[in-house]
């Protein structure tokens, strides 16, 4: 049975703010976890720490084996602490990786459930205006930039940094000058380096942004195999592609040469600096200003900090790229929902499923209007077809019942209460769908007809497939219920597609039935019993049904024939014949190429239901 509220799920507020920043956007997963990354910035401190301190002890095991009073105790002291050192370093550093994994994997986790529960947020409008593929790919590489990110901070830009301030302190016991001279020389390369960079981030962007729609484009045509294949179109596919993968290669050239003279730059600086640092401990040296120990740190360090200064400039390009691709994803994804809930909306009070428009008016983004002023009572437990031309605006009614659209004007009702004020999870769990357009996972029989109902069980399972005329394929099929249906079910027929969508639905059992054009894909004979069924074994539910053919309605309680977005007339399938209007030559034309038999036999003898009073005009 339906559940009295839909089930609760974590709200992520900061996917809400408009023109979020991708920097802020990364810091709310760290603060998520600020006790483990703060351990793990300690970690890698505690370990470049203790290479600095490596480098200084070479410095003290020279100084020492070169002085004519040392001893052998004195030697082997420092080369105990020398080597001390070195396992100190690895233990941290092997700690900070496991460290790094904990964190950044959960993170990454995090990141994507929120990213997709924004996603699923969205209007259906919105999923029509950009391809699936590319969206999966941004919240997939959304949460692989972050652990880039992660990477990149804990292995290519602290420890350098420490290595900066460690060879500073050591340079400042040799030569105070030295010392200042090499930290103004670092820090003003490292950040001509970054600025630099970071000026080449909307070419990283524009490269991310093509890369994810090319993502998208190619899985489209991959999901439309059969329509490459059936039209010939192998070779203007390829060509295509071709075209658009050659503009994202020069995108791709863009970025990637642009961070490449940004290095060559920095490398010429670190060769002067290198040459200007050895020539002058060299000369100190001469001079007695310094020992050779002295000399061999400064050219170790030297080289150190200026290739780890690069390293960190490199890098900082490297995560504004990746900076890019998240403030791309969160372009895309992070927008604004067009229907969202009220702050602190409650949830939809499930009751017998009566449905009411008031004076509601709709059009798609300004058009010309769908509906107009349209009034509207379903009762409870009421059967109500809704038929009329296409285009008429059968289905824009059945859409603001689910508020997939919100209506310009007027309200839509649930069991009294206005769809727009409750939250939208709970108002969709009380209603049960079935479009014209069946939507089936890449999973078995058994998962997709169990989505309508998760805990039901299989004897539930196999009524509800049953009623829906399932059984008779699925038996033939390689593994029965357990068989893999493909994506998008492509391995059934369109008319058992169908089947398993109204099969989900009455296991669902919600007080609202909705079929939108359900049966379009089936043939009349399976279509009369499918319906049928729906009307014996949902006595008591409401059941709204969109149809072109008129005949599956023949045992519903009440027609409702919408022209040019208005409800030009409604009644009973019998009354409505006999009026001689547009649902009797609606019907005329379709019968001509129907069997009559069947169509006066459904209307004679109807299935024994509940009617409920007043259910007419």
């Amino acid at each position: 049975m339906f559940s009295d509220t839909a089930p609760a799920r974590p709200e992520s507020p900061h996917l809400n703010q408009q023109h979020l920043h991708a920097g802020r956007f990364v810091w709310h997963y760290i603060a998520q976890r600020r006790g483990g990354f703060a351990t793990l910035a300690a970690t890698v401190v505690l370990a470049a720490g203790c290479a600095v301190g490596v480098q200084y002890q070479i410095k003290r095991l020279v100084d020492t084996m070169t002085e004519p009073a040392r001893s052998g105790a004195q030697v082997w002291l420092v080369l105990g602490t020398f080597i001390g050192l070195i396992a100190a370093e690895s233990v941290f550093w092997r700690v900070s990786g496991w460290l790094t994994c904990r964190t950044t994997v959960r993170a990454g986790v995090q990141m994507r459930l929120d990213l997709f529960q924004h996603l699923s947020g969205h209007s259906l409008r919105y999923f029509a205006d950009h391809l699936s593929g590319s969206l999966g790919q941004r919240i997939t590489g959304t949460a692989g930039a972050f652990g880039v990110l992660t990477n990149t901070a804990v292995w290519r830009v602290a420890p350098p940094l420490i290595d900066f301030l460690g060879a500073i302190v050591v340079f400042s016991t040799i030569d105070v000058h030295m010392a200042l001279t090499a930290a103004v020389y670092v820090i003003l390369a490292t950040a001509g380096l970054v600025v630099v960079g970071k000026k080449g981030r909307p070419l990283h962007a524009a490269y991310y942004g093509e890369q994810s729609t090319v993502a998208g484009q190619l899985t489209d045509a991959i999901s439309n195999m059969w329509a490459v294949k059936a039209f010939s179109a192998r070779q203007r596919e390829w060509e295509r592609l071709r075209g658009q993968f050659e503009q994202e290669a020069g995108f791709q050239r863009g970025s990637w040469m642009y961070t490449e003279r940004t290095r060559a730059g920095y490398d010429v600086a670190v060769w002067i600096m290198a040459s200007v640092m050895l020539c002058w401990a060299v000369s100190e040296w001469e001079k007695g200003g310094i020992s050779p120990g002295a000399v061999v740190v400064i050219g170790t360090l030297t080289f150190r900090i200026l290739h780890g200064s690069r390293d960190v400039a490199i890098a900082a390009v490297d995560m504004f790229q990746q900076l890019a691709y998240i403030e791309d994803t969160i372009g895309a994804i992070g927008e604004v929902h067009s229907i969202a809930d009220r702050p602190g909306a409650p949830a939809l009070i499930p009751g017998k499923g009566a449905v009411e428009f008031r004076d509601v008016s709709f059009s798609y983004e300004g058009n010309h209007p769908v509906l107009r002023h349209v009034d509207l009572r379903i009762e409870a437990g009421e059967k109500v077809g809704i038929v009329g031309f296409s285009g008429a605006g059968k289905t824009t009614v059945v859409n603001l019942i689910q508020r997939l659209y919100e209506p310009q004007a007027g309200e839509v009702l649930l069991d009294g209460q206005c769809v727009r004020s409750v939250t939208q999870d709970s108002l969709r769990a009380v209603l049960a769908v079935v479009p014209q357009e069946i939507m089936l996972f890449h999973r078995t029989v058994m998962e997709n007809i169990r989505f309508g109902r998760p805990d039901a069980p299989p004897a539930e399972i196999y009524r509800a497939a049953k009623a829906a005329h399932c059984e008779s394929f699925v038996s033939r099929l390689p593994q029965g219920y357990d068989t893999l249906l493909g994506e998008r079910g492509v391995k059934l027929s369109g008319g058992q597609r169908q089947r398993i969508g109204i099969a989900r639905a009455l296991l669902k059992d919600a007080p609202v039935l909705i079929l939108d054009e359900a049966t379009s894909a089936l043939d009349t004979e399976s279509e009369l019993h499918v319906h049928r069924n729906i009307v014996e074994l949902l006595s008591g539910r409401t059941v709204v049904a969109v149809a072109h053919r008129l005949s599956t309605l023949a045992a519903f309680d009440r027609i409702l024939v919408i022209h040019q977005g208005k409800i030009l007339e409604e009644g009973t399938p019998a009354e409505l014949r006999r009026r001689g209007t547009l649902f009797a030559r609606m019907w005329r034309l379709q019968a001509e190429g129907l069997s009559v038999s069947a169509v006066e036999d459904a209307e004679r003898n109807p299935p024994h239901h509940d009617r409920v009073a007043g259910g007419g005009s």
